[in-house]
Order: C-alpha cells, then structure tokens, then sequence
C-alpha cells in the first residue's frame, strides 16, 4: 500500500504544486485548506505524514499539532513557515513536529526529509509489533529444558497465560513453581501490573487473614495503622499463593467467597472492597489427599484448579540437564566470580545418575558448591564428589554409582540420603534441609512421609 500524506496549505498555488509534487512521487496525497478540516479528516482517515503550513485561517498549525495527536495520529508531521524565526522552529519540534521547512524550499530537500520520516515511521511500526514477541520468547525463554515434559509444560503455560482463570502450579519442593507463576504473570493481559506473593506456610495463622486481606486502625492490638491486603495490593495484577495446601482450613472458606465474589473486607472493616486480582496457586502437596484428610475444602480446590499445570521434577527430565548446568554454570560465574565453563564427561555421568530429590534447587546448589572447590575452568568427577559429599557434611561419603542408584527405588534413596543428612548433621533439621536443598517444612514432611522420626532423637543421642 502507498504511503498517505496529507497536506494542510491554504495557499491554493503551494497546496497544488505539494500535491502534485507528492503524486509524482508514487504517494497517494490528499489536501485540507485549513487546520479544523484536517482535524476531520485525520479522525476519518489513516494518513502517514502530514505536511502542515504555520499560519492557517482560524487555528494555527502549530497549535493543531496537540490536537492532531489527540486524533490517535502516530505519523510523522513536517511543519512549513514563511518565518525565518528560531523560535518557531523549536515550538515546532518541542510541540512533537518530526521536522520544518522555511518558505520557499527545495522540493528535492522536502522528499529526502519526506522518506526518512516514513522510513523512520515503519521501523517504529516494526519495533513495536516485534516488542510483544520479544518479550513473550524472552519470558518463555526463562522455563530451561526442551525435553518432552518441558515442552509439554511451554505449551501448558502458553495456553494458559493470557486468560483471566485461576491457576494451580503443583510440583515437588524445588521445580520451580515460583518461576512458572512469574511466566505465567509476564505473558498475560496483566503485565504490567503487580505481582504480588505470599506463603501461606510462612505467616502464623493469627496473622494470614490479615496479611491476605489488610487491616483497619485499632483492629487488633498492635494494629496501630490502616494497612492493605496483599489482595488489594495485586488489584489488577496477580497473585501468587505459595504453599496453598498449608492454607489453616479455617481460613479456606474465606478464600473461597474471596475468589467468587472478588472482594475482601478488611479485619476490623465494616465494607466490602472490589479487588481485581488473578490467582495462581502453588503446593508442593497432594491436595486430593489433604481433602480426605478434612484438611483441604475440595469445592475451595476446584475452584483454584480452573487452569492446571504439572511441573514435572528433575529425575523425569535428566535430558535437560546439560542445558540446566550451561544455564546455572553461567549465573554462578557471575554471582561468585569463578570462569567455569562446563562439567566432564566424569562428572556429567555423577549428575545424570542422581536422582535428585530436591530437584532444581538441589542441582543448582551442587553445582556453586562445585564451582568453588573447583581448580580448573571444567568441573572434573572429584569436583563433582565433593560436592556432594559436602552436601551431607561427610568427606568420606561417596555418591553411589550407577549400580548401586539402579537397585535402589527412588523412594529408597530419598529416605537414605534424607537419613544421612540427619545423622551427619546430628539431627538438626534445619542444617540437613540446607544441606540437600530443600526447605525445612518440606524436609519435616518428607521425614514424617518416610516414618524416620526416630532418625531424628538417634542423632541427638550420639551427639
């Protein structure tokens, strides 16, 4: 399609000679004789450049040039004088004009400057219809792995992600449910809105409603200000509610009339506050088995459970590891300021035959530890048993190798290194959750799971 110019002159002759001149150019041209009729017609009509002479009858050009603006024009506009005045030549530009002319002028000069402001235009055009795209591979570009359960997830997330439901993330401790909920904002019609996260794991329960919904002055003792919500804080943006399966039950069916009527009353409030903010929950738990264990509202689960999204763990995607360990090899060299640049063939084997209980977390961890005990710019095998000998506090451990990992099930080796941890650690249970990558509340869960309490006061009575 041919570029559209609109030339604005009441000069009959120099509103000719430009249209004219623009026709044998290859433009298709139109023509206003004053500033209100081109006003109209660029309300009607979709033009590319316009050519705008100073003195009209009625408004000024220059002072079209906001109006024009206001129209939804995004053209260039060249400005034409017959004043020779530097001070209209800046009003000119300052008031959003792409260039002026002093009368008379070089028609050759005018369609240089003509062809440099649309040229200029379409690369604007480009960059903006390219500025989504670049951000949605960008974003997606943040999910590492091309493995099929990583591919599954992409288009999971894809899908999801520009619709307005509510979202259940679930995955093991260590997937990286945080970072999915992070896609999943970014990609979406809330953007640039706020995100806004709470663990509803972390926060006591006296304190949970009030975190989630805000407070009035004077609500509770201590309550000395009016405070909002992390719900209000998110309207028109998202939340994220980590740890959803840890949510106290008898706070749950205020969640639940929360999400159906979007609105929430803050402690102490005596009305209703319209929030509009979408929710995305994560847990690392079986929710179907909290719901037979009364602990979890099932109507409260379906209703979170709209959009659903599996993330799978690391024992399930090992192909993904070489580029998970480029990936994180790349973060740590920044972070600590080593120049590792890969693993060996040695080493890459230890990886692959681990089977990773606190999946991403726990590789990632590994992996620094690595870095810094390492002496070359390639982590070898020894590198590699280090550090995973450090992550039980045992120099004289050895990872088990192929054979002894393959005769094992996966449940068997969670609760052996889970038991090692504890034992090296004398029983401290924060020490041991650090040490194989996880967080103490999960690694509590995992060892009522595995029936090893005893583990547990054995350690304290060594020590």
């Amino acid at each position: 399609m041919h570029e559209r110019i609109l030339v604005v002159d009441d000069d009959p002759g120099m509103h000719a000679a430009l249209r004219e001149f623009l026709k044998s150019r290859g433009y298709d041209e139109d023509g206003a004789f004053s500033a209100e009729e081109a006003l109209k017609m660029l309300a009607r009509n979709d033009y590319h450049l316009v050519l705008l002479d100073v003195k009209l009858p009625g408004m000024s050009g220059l002072d079209a040039i906001p109006l024009i603006n206001r129209t939804g024009f995004r053209g260039a506009i060249i400005l034409m004088t017959a004043y020779r005045s530097r001070d209209t030549a800046i009003e000119a530009v300052n008031s959003g004009a792409y260039d002026y002319f002093i009368k008379p002028f070089s028609l050759k000069e005018m369609d240089v400057v003509i062809r440099r402001a649309l040229e200029r235009q379409k690369l604007q055009e480009e960059i903006a219809r390219l500025k989504p795209m670049i951000h949605h591979e960008g974003a997606l570009g943040r999910i590492i792995g091309e493995s099929e359960p990583m591919k599954r997830l992409k288009d999971m997330v894809q899908r999801i992600a520009p619709l307005e439901t509510t979202v259940l993330v679930t995955g093991e401790s260590g997937t990286g449910k945080e970072l999915i909920a992070d896609v999943l904002h970014s990609l979406s019609g809330r953007a640039t809105g706020p995100l806004v996260k709470i663990n509803c794991a972390s926060i006591p329960e006296s304190l949970l409603e009030s975190e989630l919904c805000g407070h009035e002055r004077g609500a509770f003792t201590g309550a000395h200000t009016q405070r909002q919500g992390k719900f209000e804080q998110a309207d028109g943006g998202t939340i994220l509610m980590d740890e959803i399966g840890d949510m106290p039950f008898s706070l749950q069916a205020k969640l639940l009339r929360l999400v159906e009527q979007k609105q929430v009353e803050r402690l102490g409030g005596k009305k209703s506050i319209d929030v509009d903010a979408r929710i995305i929950a994560a847990t690392n738990q079986d929710l179907f088995q909290r719901i037979k264990e009364k602990q979890f509202r099932e109507d409260l689960y379906y209703r979170l459970n709209v959009g659903a999204i599996q993330l799978p763990p690391l024992r399930e995607r090992k192909d993904d590891l070489p580029l998970l360990v480029r990936y994180f090899l790349e973060r740590i060299n920044v972070k600590i300021g080593t120049a590792v640049s890969g693993v060996s063939r040695e080493g890459m084997e230890l990886l692959f035959h681990h089977p990773w209980p606190g999946n991403i977390r726990e590789l990632s961890n590994l992996l620094e530890r690595a870095c810094i005990h390492a002496d070359g710019t390639v982590l070898t095998g020894d590198d590699v048993r280090m550090a995973f000998q450090k992550s039980t506090g045992d120099a004289g451990h050895q990872v088990p190798d192929a054979a002894i990992s393959l005769g094992q099930t996966l449940e068997e080796v969670e609760k052996n290194l889970i038991i090692e941890a504890l034992r090296k650690c004398k029983g401290r249970q924060c020490d041991a959750a650090k040490l194989l990558g996880l967080n103490p509340k999960n690694l509590w869960k995992k060892i009522r799971k595995h029936g090893i309490e005893k583990v547990m006061d054995f350690a304290l009575d060594e020590s």
